[in-house]
């Protein structure tokens, strides 16, 4: 059961989003590594839901496996409840199921539910996206979850070990590959609270091709300068490995911007430095 706090909404209306982690998990049954797995699972459902302008109510999780591991399902939920954490929701409830060979020993899969809450008239949803409005990129941590099956493909063909540092950091692989998704709750909020934003998108899969075109009217194109921002090094890596073009990468991975805000210049001005 959860009691909505519905004061000062004139229409409020309820969003909803469900995702995965997708085949990240194969790494981090690779690493066994399984505690920040959680994070990304919250991330994925709840920036899914932030992009509309709405506020994380709750959040329910799916654990799924052949048998039961109680240690690293401990560390799953873990990452659960900081992902919740980190999104200002509750973490309302859950479902741990044990089905018998229709997993690999020591495997499990995830689904995530996410509710969130905005009031009708503040719906974001890029309708009133105009000629001269000013796009701007929130730095993801890495990967995120997304483009896994084609990481996982480079970093075995690589010959790399878990605890290999990654070129260009000072990170191991396992660190740089299991980095969880950034959770973008807290900055949407601060900007939201005093500023209009016209459009919001969430990189996911598809990369900037798929995503951002989404929330754009048909009479406007986005016009990004590719290298105004700073990539991290796991984005280079994966490029060299699998001899890949930038268009190629920013078809698939996010390339270092996790998520992008869309509003007029003036607003830009001063939503900037609000993210810094």
């Amino acid at each position: 059961l959860f009691r909505p706090d519905i004061s000062g909404m004139q229409s409020p209306v309820l969003v909803s989003g469900t995702d995965g982690v997708g085949t990240k998990l194969k790494l981090a049954f690779q690493f066994d590594k399984h505690d920040t797995v959680g994070i990304d699972l919250v991330a994925m459902s709840v920036n899914d839901c932030l992009v509309l302008g709405a506020k994380p109510l709750f959040f329910l999780d799916y654990f799924a496996c052949g048998k039961l591991d109680v240690s690293k399902a401990a560390d799953v939920v873990s990452g659960v409840c900081e992902g919740c954490r980190q999104s200002a929701c509750t973490l309302l409830g859950g479902e741990t199921a044990e089905m018998p060979s229709m997993y690999a020993d020591g495997e499990y899969d995830l689904a995530g539910f996410c509710v969130g809450i905005v009031d009708s008239p503040k719906i974001v949803d890029g309708s009133t996206i105009s000629v001269g409005d000013v796009i701007i990129g929130l730095g993801s941590s890495g990967v995120h979850s997304n483009g896994y099956s084609l990481v996982r493909k480079l970093f075995d063909a690589s010959g790399a070990k878990a605890d290999d540092i990654m070129p260009g950091t000072d990170r191991t692989f396992a660190d740089v590959l299991l980095a969880p998704t950034v959770i973008y709750a807290e900055q949407v909020k601060n900007i939201l609270r005093d500023l209009t934003v016209k459009g919001m998108v969430h990189i996911t899969g598809g990369g900037f091709y798929d995503n951002i075109p989404r929330v754009l009217p048909s009479n406007v194109t986005a016009s990004i300068k590719f290298g105004s921002w700073e990539r991290p090094a796991v984005f280079e890596w994966l490029k060299e490995q699998g001899d890949l073009s930038w268009p190629e990468m920013l078809q698939i991975f996010n390339c270092g911007i996790g998520y992008v805000m869309i509003a007029d210049r003036a607003t830009a001005d001063e939503i900037l430095p609000r993210l810094h």
